[in-house]
């Protein structure tokens, strides 16, 4: 599933392509809305929160979409072949210079922009944030350790806690904190804990190549997520899938 940070940078990219932008053609391709008449409109702003992308137009409605475990928004020039099937298409807006195109998109609504909360309301603090501050860093932190007994790993997938970090980053700060996964809140440094993901998604933000252990080269851009040995101490990484998405990495010898 995308990451913030993934999120962030395609937002970012959107907003850089329509903000502005009055849409010559315009498709939702779900049987709730495909009536929707997108033609015509002007694209005020594209803005993420957590790992929910918000297109508002400037007539004050909300396109709201999450990518879920392999959705994507794409830019193409005109007449350009999408690098997807067309069936897998959800969401095309075109104007003059361009086509955004949003495949397998898990979510996607057509909301009064006024009505937001309603679809992002019950998310924590935001670690990509513009406005992140010690004020969000303290209440991230209060969410986290609202259970002391939870076990971390599930603690920071959470997005009523903080909002945007995913299973990647989940299983890094778990090495980093040199925790299991298992380890309860209440026996982890929680404030190191979101200072840590803030920092991560942060940085993420500003490379096209995710690394938590600062190097971009192929192969050792993680401590142990995908890896099967820990790439600190060289030992066996220990694999485990408590769902069905997401698969659990940690080393049992540097996260006792």
């Amino acid at each position: 599933m995308p990451e913030g940070d993934t999120v962030f940078r395609a937002c970012r990219r959107l907003h850089e392509a329509l903000a502005g932008e009055e849409l010559v053609r315009g498709e939702l391709r779900h049987p709730r809305l495909a009536e929707v008449p997108l033609r015509g409109r002007v694209v005020r702003e594209v803005r993420p929160v957590g790992k929910h992308l918000l297109l508002r137009f400037t007539d004050d409605r909300t396109l709201h979409s999450h990518l879920g475990m392999d959705g994507a928004w794409h830019l193409y020039p005109p007449g350009a072949r999408w690098r997807r099937p067309a069936h897998r298409a959800r969401a095309v807006l075109e104007v003059p210079q361009l086509s955004a195109v949003g495949f397998e998109l898990r979510q996607l609504h057509w909301i009064r922009t006024a009505d937001e909360a309603e679809l992002v309301g019950h998310l924590g603090p935001d670690l990509l944030d513009p406005g992140w501050d010690e004020a969000r860093h303290a209440e991230a932190v209060r969410r986290l350790t609202a259970d002391p007994g939870r076990e971390i790993g599930a603690a920071l997938l959470d997005q009523s806690s903080l909002a945007g970090v995913g299973n990647i980053y989940r299983t890094e700060l778990c090495f980093l904190l040199r925790c299991s996964p298992r380890t309860p809140v209440g026996e982890v440094d929680a404030d190191r804990a979101v200072r840590l993901a803030h920092d991560l998604l942060l940085r993420g933000t500003r490379q096209q190549q995710r690394s938590t252990t600062g190097d971009l080269r192929r192969g050792v851009r993680y401590w142990v997520y995908g890896r099967r040995s820990c790439l600190r101490c060289g030992g066996p990484v220990h694999r485990e899938a408590p769902d069905a998405e997401r698969v659990s990495y940690h080393c049992p010898r540097c996260q006792p």
